[in-house]
């Protein structure tokens, strides 16, 4: 074991408690264990000086809670512990962890609203894919924590080429729910981007600062108990959001209509009865100047792409070409040119009608 770099043993039958001294392998870059059977608690002590890079321990049957020794991976990336039975509040301190960029919770007994980042603190600035679906968290949405979601915001320099994430000899996957559906992503898109948070028990208004994340292609909030709100027109900029679930809540108001937001169907706002607009049939009665319009006004754009600069540029040229017409016309007196464009086409057609009148008389 002092050489083993990936130990991969996932998609067996292997069951019983995972073994405390897997923490202390100071070699080990990778450690995979999904889809076993194995039960207890995760390993309590993971060294300082470790070089895990990757833990994957989803799909098993563990419980307890998370060891907070695993603050000491310092080079961990991917941290999957989802599918299992863990009891504990939301482990807000592995936003200290300066690589991470997966971190999966989803499926366990998550509960709680303590979010524990400050208004100084980068939490999570690296991560990339964030899934905290189907357990018990509570509270407002942690809109710090998107504050400081670097990596979705923009696309580095280094990732706009096609790469993914893992090994030489091991790539990383993770499960993602697109559309309803579970999939497995064998391999994770270094530019790939999500937050899914959804089946919990949120409430609240959706932070306007998710708006800020250009780079996400995922959004989940859907069945959670978001308070009667609005949709805030900002969600409208992820230019590369692929999907978008807020059903299931108790939103309200108009749907923004701008930019790829009319893609999404109708099943993207189920259940939320106050929503009204397209793509649904419930249509708004009213219409109050949203913040979006307000916003848009100040750069003379409208929401179809149709604005006053559009229209002040084609009245000025419009005025340029009458006054220079005019110009010419009193000027030079009646400029033969002129003559023939504005008058020249109309006795032409009459003497092409006199000419057939004349043919069929004889």
């Amino acid at each position: 074991m002092n050489f083993i770099e990936i130990l991969d043993l996932s998609t067996n039958s292997l069951s019983g408690n995972i073994p405390e001294c897997m923490g202390n392998f100071s070699s080990l870059h990778v450690l995979d264990l999904q889809k076993n059977r194995f039960n207890g608690s995760i390993p309590r002590s993971f060294a300082k000086g470790n070089n895990y890079r990757t833990l994957n321990f989803n799909n098993n049957e563990l419980e307890g809670s998370i060891p907070q020794s695993l603050i000491n991976c310092s080079a961990l990336e991917v941290l999957d512990l989802g599918n299992n039975k863990i009891n504990d509040t939301f482990p807000y301190w592995l936003g200290n962890l300066p690589k991470l960029q997966v971190l999966v919770l989803r499926s366990n007994k998550l509960y709680g609203s303590n979010w524990g980042c400050s208004k100084t603190k980068n939490c999570f600035p690296k991560l990339k894919i964030f899934d905290l679906s189907n357990n018990k968290l509570s509270g407002f949405l942690p809109a710090k924590y998107f504050k400081t979601l670097n990596a979705m915001m923009d696309f580095g320099e280094a990732e706009k080429s096609l790469q993914y994430m893992g090994e030489n000899y091991y790539q990383d996957s993770v499960m993602v729910t697109w559309k309803g559906f579970e999939y497995q992503l064998v391999k994770i898109i270094t530019t790939f981007s999500t937050i899914d948070f959804s089946n919990n028990n949120f409430n609240g208004e959706i932070p306007e600062v998710i708006g800020k994340l250009h780079a996400l292609h995922l959004l989940n909030l859907s069945q959670n108990n978001l308070i009667v709100g609005k949709i805030p027109w900002q969600l409208t900029k992820l230019n590369f959001l692929g999907f978008l679930n807020l059903s299931k809540n108790h939103l309200n108001e108009p749907i923004p209509r701008d930019n790829h937001f009319d893609t999404f169907p109708n099943n993207s706002y189920d259940g939320n009865l106050a929503l009204c607009g397209f793509p649904l049939s419930n249509t708004c009665e009213t219409y109050e100047e949203t913040p979006q319009s307000l916003s848009k006004s100040d750069d003379g754009e409208s929401s179809n792409g149709f604005g006053w600069k559009a229209v002040l540029i084609g009245y000025g040229c419009g005025m340029v070409l009458g006054v220079t017409m005019g110009y010419l016309v009193f000027s030079t007196g009646k400029p033969l040119w002129v003559i023939r464009i504005v008058e020249g086409r109309q006795p032409r057609k009459e003497r092409r009608l006199n000419n057939k009148r004349g043919r069929r008389s004889t």
